[in-house]
């Protein structure tokens, strides 16, 4: 299992680097990291990660799609905000989704830790969501997954994945602060470069 951890760690940390930087390339990375993950939470029931893992294949290619083609009249596409309004609404799809999920995971399967493997599931679907779209409060999400995620993993001995969560939440922080410079300004950082 640690060898095919460790090459999911390597692709998930080229995978948000080139996020950060707005580059395309981050989808195909990406791409790797989920489908490794597939096995990897099969392996230790971690179902809802699972599922979740299953449904980011899938985003991957939304992404990937959307960045090369959801600007204006052929621009790259910019990043942007949530309406306060927008925002309040997805925490709260957070908040409700993830009691619903892991009660559901708790009373119908035998997965580890069933409330906070719900809450990174539903919070990393909202910020994968946000994230195909460009939107600076993508991060956010990420930041609140990265420090729930840090001790779920370390709880089922999947250490190097628990670290990358901890590097993930560094990253997600200067990926913030880094979209936040380029907030609706196509011309910032070239999406596909």
């Amino acid at each position: 299992m640690t060898i095919i951890e460790g090459i999911a760690v390597v692709f998930g940390v080229i995978c948000v680097y080139l996020v950060i930087q707005q580059n395309i390339w981050c989808w195909p990375a990406g791409l790797v990291q989920v489908t490794l993950y597939v096995y990897i939470f099969y392996e230790v029931k971690l179902y809802s990660d699972l599922i979740l893992h299953v449904v980011y294949i899938g985003m991957q290619f939304y992404g990937w799609y959307h960045w090369l083609n959801g600007g204006n009249d052929d621009q790259y596409l910019p990043v942007t905000k949530l309406s306060r309004a927008a925002l309040i609404s997805w925490i709260m799809i957070a908040i409700t989704g993830s009691a619903a999920w892991g009660w559901f995971m708790a009373t119908n399967t035998e997965a580890a830790l069933p409330y906070g493997d719900a809450f990174t599931t539903v919070a990393s679907l909202i910020a994968q969501w946000l994230m195909a779209r460009k939107l600076l409060e993508s991060w956010i999400f990420w930041i609140a997954v990265d420090i729930i995620a840090i001790g779920i993993y370390a709880a089922k001995s999947l250490y190097l994945t628990s670290g990358l969560y901890a590097l993930f939440l560094v990253m997600a922080t200067c990926g913030f602060l880094k979209w936040k410079q380029s907030l609706g300004n196509p011309n910032t950082v070239k999406a596909n470069d």
